[in-house]
């Protein structure tokens, strides 16, 4: 059964940070690239960040680059996907969702190359 399961979200204050974790089973997801993406009421769904498979490339949405990075642990089971965010701001208030893909992040970052997703968890930055 596969399960992507996101957690950490919560309430914080401008400036402050949240470290978010995808937990990613089922599959070998140790071999597939991930991704978050964020999604704000009223928006659509937006690219955060993705890294790929063995964790050597990683690539950032503009508006997020240098307050976020992604990270992963591939273990033996589970894969964890972890999202540090730094320097929070009120316009990073979404539902945040990993995602799991087959094909490389070479051939693109739009969500439509993710195969598996995770429920989403909130964030929500109050200023």
């Amino acid at each position: 059964q596969v399960q992507l399961v996101e957690s950490g979200g919560g309430l914080v204050q401008a400036g402050e940070s949240l470290r978010l974790s995808c937990a990613a089973s089922g599959r070998t997801f140790s071999t597939y690239d991930m991704g978050w993406f964020r999604q704000a009421p009223g928006k659509e769904r937006e690219f955060v960040a993705a890294i790929n498979w063995n964790g050597g490339k990683k690539y950032y949405a503009d508006s997020v680059k240098g307050r976020f990075t992604i990270s992963r642990d591939n273990a033996e089971n589970t894969v964890y996907v972890t999202l540090q965010m730094n320097s929070l701001k009120l316009e990073d208030t979404a539902v945040y969702s990993c995602g799991a893909r087959a094909t490389p992040l070479a051939l693109g970052l739009d969500a439509r190359y993710y195969a598996y997703w995770g429920q989403g968890t909130q964030v929500t930055v109050s200023s």
